[in-house]
């Protein structure tokens, strides 16, 4: 037995992290450790099982998988695994087989806690590895996630049905019948067969569009097709992700999206395609949002949406993956309030496009969130004729959002203030002197209204909108240089020796609250170098890989800066989905002593980026005044 032990410690002093332990140290672990032999083919880990042990591969071939069944990773002589599950809820994340006969060191649960929160210099070997300790946070938190994980691509499995657009409803109800499918592409007469392609498509088909189109109205089975289809068509390319098929989806009210790959269409995805996927998504409580009735029946939702967003954090979906959900549910209720509040008022008297600002239009929205909207009115408004109307409009949908959780703003941006709900032409007007005047009132506007998306009416002018104010921040340096520096007021809560400065919120102990210490100071840097760089996007990803792409950043600095803003978001989620397991009003404070050591220090690491790139934002802003 001597010699087996002397044997371990002989192989662990040869590969990290082992290499820098002192031998006493060594020695313990060699007596703590099994020894265990795996056949070719066996698995050694199951997704979900007690994390009882790190392994560690002695000789032989390990597999790591994804959730989805993708590989992840491929472990030799000296490889490891486990870490993570043993870190974060003691329970099995990847699961692991033997590729080849396999000898695995395991080395029990107790005794790599204490050997990783006793021993810095290994705890950081094992985080580290060849990447940092935040992007491991961030990706194998991602990597468990199967609708961040997969794309829409890997879901298509058979060619599109389609036919031309003159066939009748007859003919195209008995192709799909023996087809078996759902839908039908109408193509353009003068395309060809083997080149057709997303551009030449005619329109979209589906049963709902047979019956509600073409029985429902009586009319004859030889109508053409082309005039009961859906004619503006929704599509996504083949690589993007799943849940961006389904938010595109519940966005637009639609259940089918032909996949493209460049000019040419793929299949089509319908929703029934992704719920078997992820049976257990929670997004779908949109679809009940869109059928509530009354305000009282969206009210009686809230419960649904809470536990939405509790399912979610509990599945380990993504920030990202959460924070656009949660924006979409807060679209559906915004949506289908002023519906409602159409029919009680009646048709608008002139053309209105409704707006959603800050969170909700970046698609980074929480479960704790108060309401920032307004009204862009037809350039025919006349106060004394029309306003009463958009008045009370905007109280009723206010009101109702408030009773459904979405508290009214404390500084009144919304469309009950008068000064929000103007026409298109006065807010042209405001974006214009809050860009080429910067005044302190004028940048505290930008940096809300700036992130500005339409959620119903004339949305292109929300669009419209978007396109002057990236044209004109960019032509304005002095501008942008003042959103600099309003970017730098809130500072990461980090002391002198980098340990973390706590806050009292007046409601909850000392904590730091990571909305204000954390993700706002991050969006904004992002904000002001996605206008420096001319970009429309709204989501802080999608705007960060817009000013990667650009090459302002130095070398590494904007993967970090995603890794920060997913890590520091999805802390402030959970937080927010234990405080609503435990029955308390959910809010943006943490208690750094509530996380794990891993968490603690990969925390202080998206805190030290967000420190770094404030640095840089001032920096290349310094020399305009």
């Amino acid at each position: 037995m001597d010699d087996e032990r002397h044997d371990i410690v002989g192989f662990l002093r040869q590969h990290a992290p082992f290499r820098e332990l002192d031998e006493s140290t060594l020695g313990r672990i060699g007596a703590a450790i099994d020894v265990r032999y795996c056949k070719a083919g066996t698995r050694i880990v199951e997704f979900g099982q007690d994390a009882q042990f790190w392994h560690i591969v002695r000789s032989g071939v390990v597999e790591i998988y994804r959730r989805d069944g993708t590989l992840y990773n491929r472990l030799t002589e000296g490889g490891y695994f486990g870490e993570f599950g043993l870190l974060h809820r003691k329970k099995v994340r990847f699961p692991a087989v033997a590729q080849e006969d396999t000898l695995l060191y395991l080395l029990p649960e107790p005794v790599f806690t204490e050997l990783f929160e006793g021993n810095e210099g290994f705890a950081d070997q094992v985080e580290i590895e060849d990447r940092t300790r935040l992007h491991k946070a961030v990706s194998r938190q991602q990597a468990g996630n199967s609708l961040l994980s997969a794309t829409v691509g890997s879901l298509v499995e058979r060619e599109p049905v389609a036919v031309p657009a003159h066939t009748s409803a007859l003919e195209a109800a008995r192709c799909m019948t023996e087809a078996g499918v759902s839908s039908l592409l109408l193509i353009n007469e003068a395309a060809d067969g083997d080149d057709e392609g997303a551009e030449q498509l005619a329109g979209i088909l589906t049963d709902r569009d047979l019956r509600t189109r073409l029985l429902a109205q009586g009319l004859p089975l030889e109508t053409p097709v082309a005039d009961i289809a859906t004619t503006e068509v929704v599509r996504i390319e083949h690589h993007r992700q799943v849940f961006e098929a389904m938010l595109l989806m519940l966005r637009h009210k639609v259940h089918h999206l032909p996949v493209t790959r460049g000019p040419r269409t793929l299949g089509v995805l319908a929703l029934s395609d992704i719920i078997r996927f992820e049976s257990n998504n929670s997004l779908f409580v949109v679809g009940r949002i869109g059928r509530a009735q009354s305000v009282d029946e969206l009210e009686a939702l809230v419960p649904e949406v809470h536990a939405s967003f509790v399912g979610m954090l509990g599945e380990d979906a993504s920030a990202r993956v959460t924070g656009q959900a949660m924006s979409a549910i807060g679209r559906a209720f915004k949506q289908r309030m002023l519906e409602l509040a159409e029919q009680t008022l009646g048709a608008p008297p002139v053309p209105y496009c409704f707006l959603a600002l800050g969170s909700m239009a970046r698609q980074e929205q929480g479960v704790v969130t108060d309401q920032d909207n307004a009204l862009v009115l037809d350039n025919r408004f006349e106060s004394a004729v029309h306003d009463a109307y958009f008045e009370a409009l905007a109280r009723f949908v206010c009101e109702g959002l408030a009773r459904c959780g979405y508290s009214l703003c404390t500084g009144d941006v919304m469309a009950t203030n008068p000064r929000w709900r103007q026409p298109l032409r006065v807010w042209q007007g405001y974006f214009r002197d809050w860009i080429e005047k910067p005044t302190a009132e004028g940048l505290l506007h930008s940096n809300i209204f700036f992130d500005l998306d339409g959620v119903h009416g004339r949305t292109d002018w929300a669009d419209s909108l978007r396109r002057d104010i990236a044209r004109l921040a960019r032509q304005h340096p002095r501008f942008l240089a003042s959103m600099a520096r309003n970017a730098l007021l809130r500072t990461p809560p980090l002391g002198f020796f980098k340990g973390f400065v706590l806050e009292t919120d007046g409601r909850q102990s000392a904590g730091i609250n990571l909305k204000r210490r954390g993700t706002a100071p991050l969006s904004d840097l992002i904000r002001v170098h996605a206008l420096s760089v001319g970009s429309q996007a709204l989501n802080s990803f999608e705007r960060l890989d817009e000013v990667i792409r650009a090459g302002i950043l130095p070398p590494g600095r904007g993967p970090d800066l995603h890794d920060a803003l997913e890590f520091l978001c999805f802390v402030r989620f959970r937080t927010q989905a234990e405080d609503l397991k435990a029955g308390q009003p959910p809010g943006n404070t943490v208690d750094p002593e509530r996380l794990s050591e891993f968490e603690r220090k990969s925390l202080r690491d998206a805190f030290l980026v967000l420190g770094q790139a404030q640095d840089y934002l001032k920096f290349r802003h310094q020399s305009v005044r």
